[in-house]
């Protein structure tokens, strides 16, 4: 059982976790060196726990605790109770769903590892948003995509901004990360993957035409938002495709692309 501290001073150290979560640069840098992520509202806490990411503490204001008691009392990570406007002092903004998890992180997969055990993949290179890792993350889950590869510029997915904007869908699906790009996409191939790069660029196959769906195994690749997959990117892949437009719409966002396109290759 945890214990449940009541906290009135913002600049107690045991409150260090959740100092400036609205300094990005900060964060980015601070969280993966000290092995640690936050988890926001009640939904993603209990979703990163019940997918077996270890508790290192919790902030939550009073209202909150009660809400929160079986979790509490599920784990032995102290739960720091705090007005909202402490909480508010010690994060940079208000916490509207009143309770911050600090979770510890586990170890990646390696990319063969995850390959072995999957047919429909999606891999990222340089996408470095938040919001659409997040996006991203939340139709790979929902749409049965086996599991995520990230080359080296993609954003981390346990931003607190990915977590909250997939709603805890990054704890449930697998990713890992490629030592290098785009050689590292020998990898899928290797594994029997064919490499479906998604393009609005001319040359480009309609996806259904490709036929992803009947293929045995399929990697779709995915380009940053507005800059798309590199030259390097597609011609690495097997095959260019593109999801038809209408109206004289030249492309969709990376997020919205990403959720048709993996309907495509999943549907059977």
């Amino acid at each position: 059982m945890a214990d449940i501290i009541p906290v009135d001073d913002p600049a107690d150290p045991r409150l260090s976790d959740f100092t400036a979560l609205t300094d990005v640069e900060l964060r980015r840098r601070r969280e993966p060196a000290e092995g640690l992520f936050i988890a926001e509202g009640e939904k993603v806490i209990r979703r990163a726990a019940h997918a077996g990411y270890p508790m290192r503490s919790m902030l939550l204001s009073e209202k909150w605790v009660p809400v929160m008691r079986d979790v509490i009392d599920d784990v032995r990570a102290p739960a720091y109770v705090v007005s909202p406007a402490l909480a508010e002092r010690v994060t940079g903004y208000h916490v509207h769903r009143g309770a911050l998890a600090s979770m510890g992180r586990t170890p990646l997969p390696g990319p063969e590892t995850l390959l072995a055990a999957a047919r429909r993949v999606v891999i990222m290179e340089a996408v470095n948003d938040h919001t659409n890792i997040g996006a991203i993350f939340r139709s790979a889950a929902a749409l049965g995509m086996d599991g995520v590869l990230l080359s080296p510029s993609c954003a981390d997915p346990l931003y607190r901004r990915s977590v909250k904007v997939s709603m805890g869908a990054v704890f449930s699906v697998p990713y890992a990360r490629l030592d290098s790009w785009p050689h590292g996409l020998a990898s899928a191939r290797e594994a029997g993957f064919r490499l479906l790069a998604l393009t609005p660029g001319a040359g480009a196959v309609p996806l259904d035409d490709a036929g992803a769906h009947r293929l045995p195994r399929v990697a779709l690749l995915l380009g940053a938002e507005g800059e798309g997959l590199s030259e390097r990117a597609m011609r690495a892949a097997d095959t260019r495709v593109r999801i038809p437009m209408a109206h004289g719409v030249d492309s969709l966002n990376v997020g919205a692309a990403a959720a048709v396109a993996f309907y495509a290759v999943t549907r059977t």
